[in-house]
């Protein structure tokens, strides 16, 4: 699924995830910044920083992923991802140099529990 490339843009490229399963969740993940791994159709993995939310007008999350250490496209692939630690809400930024440093400061954290976890 394309989005509009936002990541990107601050030089954090991300996934948009297709969101359909997510109304079919008995336990729905919290809204916020997670730690985790994706797990790429070649079967690597890489620890992930997940950003579920904001809810729209269909009542579904935006769901995205940064791979860290990914280089690549990523378009038109199956992206799986495992939620292993809630970082912090949902938060929105009217300042994008504020953005990218709390973007900055989540994948620090990212890695840190994701390298603990193994």
């Amino acid at each position: 699924m394309q989005g509009a490339r936002y990541g990107t843009k601050l030089g954090f490229p991300t996934a948009n995830l297709a969101r359909r399963q997510y109304s079919k969740l008995k336990n729905k993940p919290k809204l916020g910044v997670w730690a985790g791994t994706a797990i790429l159709p070649s079967g690597k993995n890489y620890k992930a920083g997940i950003v579920i939310g904001p809810i729209d007008k269909k009542g579904l999350p935006k769901i995205e992923v940064y791979l860290i250490g990914f280089k690549g496209n990523l378009y038109g692939k199956y992206v799986s991802i495992c939620l292993n630690t809630y970082i912090r809400s949902f938060k929105k930024f009217k300042d994008v140099k504020k953005l990218k440093q709390q973007i900055k400061k989540d994948i620090k954290i990212i890695k840190e529990i994701v390298n603990s976890n193994k």
